[in-house]
């Protein structure tokens, strides 16, 4: 009763997934596929036990994000990727920088961590964009448009 038995190992407690995570993986999935395709069709793809309302969810949030588009409303109702996992993620890292009151701090403090190799990278692809070329420019507050 109190003795242990031989071999007892715990369960171990499933590993949580990172912040989009499960959307990268739904993405990677839809961007193997050669048409729309059905939630059922993602779920087989993917690794880690998830469910059919699992993959429902992501789909659906990343549908909210502009990432994925669906059929209409007939059944079944099919996926496909506007974005890829390269998109989502920056679109998630505007998404925060908006957030932020302090864009300039955020901006820096980014930079400041960055390896050598993306800083130049960086420093690549703003050259490259040239002067004004931002996807959604922003008017400082204090700053009369017109």
């Amino acid at each position: 009763m109190g003795a242990e038995r031989a071999g007892d190992e715990r369960e171990t407690p499933a590993r949580r997934r990172g912040q989009g995570e499960l959307e990268a993986q739904v993405l990677s999935a839809l961007g193997g596929a050669s048409e729309p395709v059905t939630a059922t069709w993602v779920l087989e793809r993917l690794d880690g036990g998830l469910s059919y309302s699992t993959v429902i969810t992501i789909l659906t949030r990343l549908h909210a994000k502009q990432a994925v588009t669906r059929s209409g409303p007939g059944r079944p109702v099919l996926w496909q990727p506007v974005a890829n996992e390269a998109d989502l993620a920056a679109l998630r890292m505007r998404r925060l920088l908006d957030k932020q009151s302090d864009r300039d701090a955020v901006l820096s403090s980014f930079v400041s961590v960055l390896s050598s190799h993306d800083e130049e990278l960086l420093r690549s692809l703003l050259a490259e964009s040239g002067p004004g070329d931002s996807a959604a420019p922003h008017a400082p507050a204090d700053r009369p448009e017109g």
